[in-house]
């Protein structure tokens, strides 16, 4: 069987905890640096250009959350069939996942890019975008779609490299888009020399030149080192849809990205409610989520990390180690959440006055903080347990516990508190919506035969 280089990093053997924690750290500091990159933006628009342009980059962005979920499931399916393929030290399987998944994610972010950029205005006021908003959301998402296929790419191969183990390269690339994203920001929202003051668009046009250069100076970098599993002219035979691996991609990959859909759809509608009640409701909740996307962070990244540890530890059969990966994930999830849960707690209207100067929109969105933070600390166990599970190519579980938590608890029970009794009781439909995920989740991982589960089926007339 052909074997992996000393590129691939080996996540089967020696002590979990340690693997676990160095690899999701530069995950975690990679999504903190993401979210940086946006929140400095929105301080930049919410603090210079009013209540009503940060509104609109608040609701641009939800859609571009949406966007982004279409991609997640593919990309996560390559990347825990990379996993799986390195734990089995099969490294041309992992090539062949590589080749079939980067022709599927051109030729898709090309067809999103042509939509999104004519539909702009219609999506926006579907979402029942705030009027005063309306010429900022425009402006700024349709540059964003421009940018579309550059940021598919980019998360492409990225999470190709962390389902290879590597999750130092990708951050100190995050690093460097982070880095042109916000010294280009100002620059291109209010102009300078000859170039034109462009408000919203401009915060888009830095998003997607940072995006570009970091992207074409992380494949520089691939090709410069000779990284295992890029794709040369000796490899171009794997450059093609590959059905065994596209049915793969597909059936395990459109589960887990309807799964990110169910979340960024539920996210919108939950917007669009919150939109009925006027801009200064719109923005304290831009505001607030923006806090919770950092709360969101260590979660994730941990997901993330045990994900990709599980997963080459089920291609090399060790069960056990997959076992503790979940323990010792859902223990660092508790540490890591609960410390920002009760930091946030403690500077609360502080943290709102970055984005926010309106005092009732500073009110509204310290309500929103103290009803709903806390339940992301239980977030962060069903995204581990999900993790974990979804490794092994269980993905339709986990997808029914995302639409049974949300589109048929958190968004109904919102829509009812909001309109029944007002904007502050709808805040509680998250963490009910949370409680009922972490159960489900549970149980499932405890009874459930998500161990059984195969990432690839076995082509006719081939052994398995």
């Amino acid at each position: 069987m052909p074997k992996t280089n000393a590129a691939s990093v080996n996540l089967t053997e020696g002590p979990i905890a340690k693997k676990l924690l160095l690899f999701a750290l530069p995950v975690l500091l990679g999504n903190v640096l993401q979210s940086l990159n946006g929140t400095i933006n929105s301080i930049w628009v919410g603090n210079y250009l009013g209540e009503s342009a940060f509104a609109a980059t608040s609701n641009a962005n939800n859609i571009m959350f949406f966007l982004l979920s279409l991609v997640f499931g593919i990309g996560m399916a390559s990347t825990i069939l990379i996993g799986q393929s390195i734990g089995a030290q099969n490294e041309e399987q992992a090539k062949r996942v590589v080749g079939t998944s980067a022709l599927f994610f051109v030729t898709l972010a090309v067809i999103i890019t042509a939509i999104g950029f004519i539909f702009s205005s219609t999506i926006l006021e579907w979402m029942q975008t705030p009027k005063d908003a309306m010429p900022y959301a425009t402006a700024y998402l349709r540059i964003i779609f421009v940018g579309v296929p550059f940021m598919f790419f980019y998360n492409f191969v990225m999470m190709i490299m962390r389902g290879a183990g590597d999750s130092k390269t990708p951050f100190y690339f995050l690093l460097l888009s982070t880095v042109i994203d916000i010294a280009l920001n100002p620059v291109f929202i209010f102009g300078i020399g000859p170039i034109p003051r462009l408000e919203t668009a401009g915060a888009a046009v830095a998003t997607v030149i940072a995006q570009l250069i970091s992207l074409v100076g992380l494949i520089v970098h691939l090709y410069r080192t000779r990284y295992f599993l890029r794709l040369t002219r000796a490899d171009r035979r794997y450059i093609r849809l590959d059905r065994q691996i596209i049915v793969s991609l597909v059936k395990k990959g459109l589960p887990m990205g309807l799964q990110m859909m169910v979340v960024s759809t539920s996210a919108i509608a939950i917007v669009s409610l919150v939109n009925s009640f006027g801009s200064m409701a719109t923005a304290a909740f831009g505001a607030a989520m923006q806090l919770s996307s950092y709360v969101q962070m260590p979660a994730m990244a941990i997901g993330g990390a045990v994900s990709t540890l599980a997963a080459q530890n089920v291609g090399a059969g060790k069960w056990d180690r997959v076992h503790k990966t979940t323990l010792l994930g859902i223990a660092f999830n508790f540490v890591m959440t609960g410390g920002l849960v009760g930091l946030i707690y403690v500077f609360n209207r502080q943290a709102l006055q970055l984005f926010l100067q309106d005092e009732a929109a500073i009110a509204i969105g310290m309500n929103i903080n103290h009803i709903t933070l806390w339940a992301f600390v239980l977030f962060g166990i069903t995204f581990v347990v999900s993790g974990v599970v979804r490794s092994t190519g269980a993905v339709m579980v986990p997808l029914l516990t995302a639409f049974l938590a949300l589109w048929c608890i958190r968004v109904p029970l919102a829509y009812y508190l909001g309109n029944t009794f007002g904007l502050e009781a709808l805040w509680w439909s998250f963490p009910i919506g949370f409680c009922i995920s972490i159960v489900i989740s549970v149980a499932y991982y405890v009874w459930g035969n998500w161990r059984s589960a195969k990432m690839l089926t076995p082509e006719p007339g081939k052994a398995e």
